[in-house]
């Protein structure tokens, strides 16, 4: 023992004097070499690039806003995406760090020069012509000698929070090794952090999101998974077969390994460089990058939706990511809430109980039942780590076998090119509709499949009648309620007047196409003459939207719109509730969205002058602030964006579109979960979780939009830009370059410019609290001496590269206007 620790003292001396003669190192020239042989050494600013096209970098960094100094390998077109770290959990205080072969190359080395201590090692078998080598997989490899493919030791089998081309997941059933990836801490620090993704290998290989517990052990918690591999696909992520012939999947399942990996087909004598990392807020994303936009672009990402959260809807529960009214959860077939009282304050995670017990009685080497099988279609399988798997069994067989087993509950087709299959003997949980799911078997009594007309009878009419006297009953309460408050709905003095359908008609030329200005998914809107001449929009529902939810959402406009009253909200003139027909009518806006002018042709974007900008920055706020607290209670809008501000004869911006409002007061029914891409806050996108911060992060994205004329969009790529201009100080290259510059000697709006600009940064920040609430927003916008706080970095610039802004991204607006 003394002679080792002799030996390990004497190999940090012989480093430490390397470091400081300086005999030797990695290259000639610093940042050419692909290699590193005994003898020589790799000091802070200096690195390997990988031989080929040399994609990939291995050097000393500083993560962020961190000084801390680590070892690590980056893709070379994007610096600051770091994929690799040797020393993760000690990192070096300044650059004196050295990376080397000891002496008998054994070990690869990462010391520290100033104190002599060895920070991170690699260890492997002796080799006299053991050779370090940047290859350009990106795997960073020890081998005796330069050629050959056997590897000592390489980085692939220590991976950190990503997955590239070649490295797997999984584990090696001999030896019994794991590979999984770990999300750094923080944007600024890349020690392990909380979130772990690994491939489960009991049951059906499934890709797993774990937090905290070290992933998956000593009290971890489950947080997504992918659905298990299906033969081609996980089978909760169907859109991986959109990309399968770039980035083929490859799961191998033998008695060696159980390991999931991927591949990137080269086009055009290049594979495209693509990456698959779990971030440090919980998210697993597949990104590409893209040398045109040289920019990383989004192709998967999850949890996706609420539906993804993990067993969200409990043992037997089915969500559906289109059911926001239910929390997104309802029961398979057979089964009901097992808390009804849980359920109806939105706490699904009880599940659901069988309604009626199944027939089996076990006996004679067998079971005998009248039980049946329900197909659950299109969904994504329940989790099988508890099930069990036969690749060789037919779908006969299968059933045969769930029939003989009384303990089973469900089964299902284990592979769907054919073959195999996988049988449940416990509760199945996360299960959820997905597109191009697969069919699941599930055990109910044969009494749930009896369906004769008296039987029909008996167990609709009674609920159907009941649900029918609740809402007349309702809808009177509701109307009395309205006259007591004075009457908002048909009291023409108050401003809003109930019209006849003749009305409507006579204005519009009988909804004549000569009239038309706009259409979108729900409603068709028309310009309307009244006689004295004067112009309104006229909003008609369309008739395939005239369901049960399309008419609360129409009740639901005409409520909000009734009661409020600002000159930054659109007014509201009238409705028409008549036969089936859901109209409203609208002060008519001639200069359309600001979406249109921000995003518009240039001399529609050169109209609105910076100064005009900021105005209408500020009206907006004003109006979103009186909506937050407003007299009669808060109310969220929960889809602000450019497309619903609308701007008037002299420009001034009128909020509009409030068929998804939320009355916090008044009404506290769920309500449908509306994203629009680029503007939901990340806590309502992924959790469905509604604040009146959720308008505060969407106002943000529209200042910023207004200030830049960049559109966001689904990939994000506004927020990233802002923020990386924020850390150099380069606020005046984000705005629009459409518009002349301000003028330097301009000081006044040069400072207001740069304190909207700092607003917005505060207004996108990833948590909740963290942002402002509007009547503060207002202060500041209005104040020039009121105090701002340091904004937070955002999750969406987290390592991840930023793009320069481009044209392609200033594309019109897909929304219907009410003009």
């Amino acid at each position: 023992m003394r002679s080792t620790r002799q030996s390990s003292n004497l190999l940090r001396l012989v480093a430490f004097f390397f470091l400081l003669s300086g005999q030797t190192s990695a290259a000639a020239a610093a940042g050419v070499a692909d290699k590193l042989d005994k003898g020589q050494n790799l000091t802070d600013g200096q690195t390997l690039v990988s031989s080929g096209g040399g994609s990939y970098t291995l050097g000393f960094f500083s993560p962020g806003k961190s000084t801390k100094r680590y070892l690590g390998i980056w893709f070379t077109v994007s610096g600051d995406t770091v994929y690799w770290v040797a020393n993760r959990d000690r990192p070096l205080d300044g650059k004196s760090g050295v990376l080397l072969l000891n002496d008998d190359g054994s070990q690869l080395v990462l010391l520290d020069g100033g104190s002599r201590r060895t920070v991170w090692s690699a260890s492997f078998l002796a080799a006299s012509a053991a050779v370090v080598q940047l290859l350009d997989s990106g795997n960073l490899v020890v081998r005796n000698g330069s050629g050959g493919d056997a590897y000592l030791w390489q980085s692939f089998d220590q991976p950190s929070d990503t997955l590239l081309p070649g490295m797997k997941m999984g584990k090696s059933l001999w030896s019994g090794q794991e590979w999984f990836i770990t999300a750094w801490r923080s944007a600024d620090d890349p020690s392990p952090g909380d979130y772990r993704r690994t491939l489960a290998t009991d049951g059906l290989p499934e890709l797993v999101l774990w937090r905290g517990g070290g992933g998956g052990g000593g009290g971890a918690t489950k947080v997504y998974r992918t659905g298990p591999w299906n033969g081609r696909f996980f089978n909760g992520v169907p859109e991986a077969s959109n990309y399968s012939d770039k980035f083929p999947l490859q799961v191998t399942s033998s008695a060696r390994e159980v390991t999931y990996g991927y591949g990137s087909v080269a086009t055009a004598g290049a594979a495209p460089l693509t990456r698959v990392v779990v971030n440090y807020t919980g998210v697993v994303e597949r990104l590409v990058w893209d040398a045109s936009s040289r920019a990383w672009q989004r192709f998967f990402q999850g949890p996706r939706d609420p539906c993804d959260s993990y067993a969200r809807c409990g043992p037997f529960g089915l969500c559906d990511a289109d059911a926001a009214a239910t929390s997104f959860c309802g029961c398979v077939d057979g089964f009901t809430a097992a808390s009804p009282s849980a359920w109806a304050l939105r706490n699904t995670s009880g599940g659901c109980r069988r309604g009626v017990a199944l027939d089996c009685a076990a006996g004679g080497g067998g079971s005998r039942t009248t039980d049946k099988f329900k197909v659950v279609r299109g969904v994504k399988l329940p989790d099988t780590r508890n099930a069990s798997v036969d690749m060789g069994a037919t779908a006969a067989e299968c059933e045969r076998r769930c029939l003989g087993n009384c303990s089973c509950v469900a089964y299902a087709a284990a592979d769907i090119n054919g073959g195999g299959c996988v049988i449940w003997t416990d509760d199945i949980v996360d299960v959820r509709y997905v597109d191009r799911g697969q069919d699941l078997y599930l055990r109910l009594a044969k009494s749930e499949f009896v369906e004769t007309k008296r039987s029909l009878i008996v167990l609709v009419v009674p609920p159907v009648a009941a649900t029918i006297a609740i809402l007349l009953i309702a809808f009177g309460v509701w109307a009395i309620w309205c006259k007591k408050n004075h009457g908002i709905l048909d009291n023409p003095s108050m401003g809003v007047a109930s019209v006849n359908l003749a009305t409507i008609k006579s204005i519009t030329e009988n909804f004549s196409e000569n009239c038309l200005i706009g259409e979108g998914g729900f409603s068709t809107v028309y310009k309307g003459v009244q006689s004295d001449g004067r112009m309104v929009a006229v909003k008609r529902l369309k008739q395939s939207a005239l369901t049960n939810k399309g008419k609360k959402d129409f009740a639901r406009e005409v409520a909000v719109m009734a009661g409020l009253h600002h000159g930054s909200l659109l007014r509201l003139l009238a409705y028409c509730n008549e036969g089936n027909e859901r109209i409203l009518v609208y002060a008519y806006m001639k200069n359309k969205s600001l979406d249109n002018h921000i995003f518009g042709p240039l001399p529609r974007r050169a109209n609105l002058h910076w100064r005009r900008r900021l105005d209408i920055i500020q009206a907006i706020a004003k109006g979103v602030a009186y909506l937050h607290e407003g007299p009669d209670g808060s109310v969220i809008h929960r889809d602000l964006k450019l497309s619903n501000i609308l701007l008037d004869d002299e420009l001034k911006p009128k909020i509009a579109d409030f068929g998804t409002a939320k009355l916090f007061v008044a009404d506290q029914s769920g309500q449908t979960l509306v994203v629009s891409q680029g503007y939901a806050s990340p806590e309502y996108a992924l959790r469905d979780e509604m604040t009146l911060k959720c308008d505060v992060y969407s106002f943000g994205v529209v200042l910023l939009e207004t200030l830049s004329g960049v559109r966001n969009g689904s990939m994000q790529t506004l927020l990233p830009q802002a923020w990386r201009l924020w850390e150099q100080g380069n606020l005046m290259d984000l705005l629009d370059p459409a518009m002349a510059r301000p003028a330097p000697d301009d000081a006044e709006l040069l400072y207001d410019l740069e304190r909207c600009i700092h607003i917005g940064l505060l207004c996108i920040q990833d948590m909740a609290d963290d942002r402002p609430t509007m009547s503060e927003i207002v202060a500041m916008l209005t104040s020039r001496t009121s105090q701002m706080e340091q904004p937070k970095r955002p999750t969406l610039d987290s390592r991840a590269a930023m793009r320069p802004l481009r044209q392609s991204d200033v594309q019109g607006s897909t929304t219907t206007d009410l003009t």
